[in-house]
């Protein structure tokens, strides 16, 4: 009797004993297998958890995506209230990546946007970035009671979306996003760059508008202050701007490669061949560094400009009106001989 005791007492630890096996080369996968590759994947409201396997397979593979949702269903973890953008490393396995989605532990994701004129430009790359519309974030941008708590009005708020790369969360919402840009304005504009802007009798908006109009004038960084400090000295004598690009922008058409007279008669605040001093908004979303062209613009006498015939990309500058009109006699002849119209 004893010995068939025995026999069974040895069964049942050989059984436990398989079982234990059994399970731990069940476990192991949860817990040492690794995603493989790098990726950040996103949740979206109202995801569910195959949405979310589909997701990770294609950044991962599927058995790995399958074992991260079969461990937020033994976690209990519901999607719903996890909208957000999560990183997987490497080496995540798929207790650690369940983990971060359980912990809300979000990534956050680089905004980054240049070269842009037009709102709905910026609300584009918004929408193609973050969890956002490109109605939410114009709706906002055009809002006079919005703008006005970053102390703007709906055509100069663009001046606090400086372009350049940001971090924020990706679910973020348009308040959210636009005090992160502001923030960011703020850090810019640090006390340097008001007293030199006080220097030249300027506020912040009107040197973002004349930033903006310098970069639609040259694309040359060697040559935006001269562009600059020849609209500063306009602007000093009283006389009219005549900036082509303002004309351009009031027509609605950057791709004009020839400004004509019945161009200049364009009706728009923007036309600087019409109204007096700066326009009521940018004309671009002025970089940092046309800013500091405007702020840093190297003192000289000249008032005129015209574009080279070489089609350079650069100007020549004059500080009479004759020499203006050889200058620009020889780029018309350029023009036409090329045929320009």
């Amino acid at each position: 009797m004893t010995a068939l005791r025995h026999k069974k007492l040895l069964a049942v630890i050989l059984l436990l004993g398989i079982a234990i096996i059994a399970a731990c080369l069940w476990a192991y996968p949860y817990f040492y297998s690794k995603a493989g590759s790098d990726c950040m994947i996103y949740i979206y409201p109202n995801a569910t958890k195959p949405a979310l396997a589909d997701s990770i397979a294609a950044k991962c593979n599927k058995a790995f995506a399958k074992r991260v949702t079969n461990m937020l269903q033994w976690l209990d973890v519901d999607l719903g209230n996890r909208t957000g953008a999560y990183s997987i490393t490497a080496d995540d396995t798929p207790l650690s990546t369940a983990r971060k989605i359980r912990n809300k532990q979000q990534s956050p994701v680089k905004f980054t946007f240049n070269n842009i004129r037009l709102k709905q430009q910026f609300a584009d790359r918004v929408a193609r970035k973050l969890l956002m519309t490109e109605s939410d974030i114009m709706t906002i941008l055009n809002d006079s009671s919005t703008c006005a708590k970053f102390g703007k009005t709906p055509l100069t708020i663009v001046n606090i979306l400086l372009p350049d790369s940001y971090e924020c969360w990706w679910n973020t919402s348009p308040g959210q996003l636009m005090n992160t840009m502001h923030h960011y304005y703020e850090q810019f504009w640090n006390g340097e760059r008001d007293v030199k802007a006080k220097s030249l009798g300027l506020s912040r908006d009107q040197i973002q508008i004349l930033a903006s109009i310098v970069e639609e004038e040259t694309s040359k960084r060697d040559e935006m202050g001269l562009v600059a400090r020849l609209y500063i000295n306009r602007l000093e004598r009283g006389m009219l701007l005549q900036a082509d690009p303002t004309v351009k922008f009031a027509i609605g058409d950057f791709s004009i490669r020839r400004i004509t007279n019945a161009m200049l008669e364009t009706e728009s605040p923007y036309n600087t061949y019409l109204y007096p001093g700066l326009p009521p908004g940018p004309i671009r979303f002025a970089s940092k560094a046309g800013i500091d062209a405007v702020l840093n613009a190297p003192k000289h006498n000249y008032l005129y400009m015209c574009a080279k015939e070489d089609f350079s990309g650069y100007h020549n500058f004059a500080s009479t009106y004759a020499q203006h009109m050889r200058n620009a006699r020889k780029y018309q002849a350029e023009l036409n001989r090329r045929g320009i119209r």
